[in-house]
């Protein structure tokens, strides 16, 4: 048995590391008014070992702000059924979709301070930033990747690992499991956003993290925070004017049917991860961390080959439904825009933030 979990442990921990940080974003719940059907699993998970699934039981309490459908979503769906599956039922995950346990700040704010009610949970990449991990606020910069290709490049690193293992580094009781993204973050409006000009004035809906602010305030926008829950009232009531998301979550969450001008920016790309209490990993067996390990890289996996399809249906679907949307091939005003925020937070990692950059080549 020794062997067999040592092999394990050491497959997973080349694929992935532990735990990453950001800013506090309690972006995304809400439950959706669209249901699409799931798109087809990943590869069967392989057989659990026989002393795995017949170690001690356990539930794990995974929190996921968005709706089941949405990138994120499935995401959650598939590591719930690898982790079932690769652990011969001996780990069951409990998805608690849609917000039901809170905001994510919350629910994080909850792991950090011991709640054990919460095992896991679907967090922002740089949702740490916060609680101490200045180098995942890297990650939350405006305009840092420039592609997908570029974030995956970067993910599947061994720099990545770094990322992901600040929290343990900082005392944090969180590790890491994987990495993914749910497409990169636009603004939308009921006015109308044909160019970088159209955001001046608005009062425009983000979190309170301070790079959001900045870069709000960068391109000439007064940052505002509501609920999440409270955003379609607010922007159809024009509490707000402007607000931000994933393709994806604006058409999951409705936002078009009140905000129907869409400017793809690409401000920021929606990286995300998973993370687990220390509290809920010493539950385990190292047989089950090692599953937990194992389904952490293959969901990683699953999530690269989703999201940009998933998103390229979506877009396709609201520009038939007569949504404005509006491309910016040219970024560079939108960039200049945010120079200075992007100088402040990376003065003291300049050589880290250069790397992470480079993976754009």
């Amino acid at each position: 048995m020794k062997k067999r979990v040592l092999s394990l442990l050491l497959a997973s921990a080349m694929v992935v590391g532990l735990t990453a940080c950001g800013g506090k974003k309690a972006d995304d719940p809400a439950p959706s008014k669209a249901a699409d059907p799931a798109p087809a699993a990943s590869q069967p998970a392989a057989p659990a070992p026989a002393d795995v699934a017949n170690d001690p039981k356990v539930t794990l309490i995974y929190a996921e702000v968005n709706p089941e459908t949405s990138i994120v979503g499935q995401v959650a769906t598939e590591f719930k059924r690898l982790v079932e599956e690769k652990s011969g039922g001996s780990i069951t995950i409990d998805v608690k979709y849609a917000g039901v346990l809170g905001p994510e700040n919350e629910v994080l704010d909850g792991m950090l301070a011991g709640d054990d009610s919460i095992d896991m949970s679907r967090i922002s990449a740089f949702a740490l930033s916060t609680y101490g991990c200045g180098k995942a606020t890297l990650l939350s910069l405006p305009y840092t990747f420039v592609s997908r290709e570029h974030w995956w490049n970067f993910a599947n690193s061994d720099l990545a690992k770094e990322l992901l293992n600040e929290p343990q580094e900082n005392g944090l009781p969180l590790r890491g499991l994987f990495y993914g993204e749910e497409g990169f973050r636009h603004f939308f409006g009921k006015p109308a956003l044909n160019s970088i000009e159209d955001m001046k004035g608005k009062k425009v809906r983000v979190s309170t993290d301070p790079v959001m602010v900045g870069m709000v305030e960068g391109l000439g926008g007064s940052a505002t925070n509501v609920a999440f829950t409270e955003l379609y009232s607010n922007l159809d009531s024009g509490v707000v004017d402007v607000a931000e998301q994933p393709i994806a979550n604006y058409k999951s969450n409705a936002f078009d049917e009140v905000a129907p001008n869409l400017i793809l920016d690409g401000h920021t790309l929606g990286a995300i991860q998973a993370v687990i209490t220390d509290t809920a990993w010493a539950k385990l067996t190292e047989g089950q961390q090692a599953v937990i390990m194992e389904a952490s890289a293959e969901v990683q996996k699953f999530n690269q080959d989703l999201s940009q399809g998933e998103e390229d249906k979506v877009l396709e679907g609201l520009k038939a439904s007569g949504c404005n949307v509006v491309d910016v091939p040219d970024k560079s005003a939108w960039q200049e825009a945010c120079s200075a925020i992007n100088s402040q937070y990376t003065a003291n990692y300049a050589e880290l933030y250069q790397q992470i950059l480079d993976f754009a080549k």
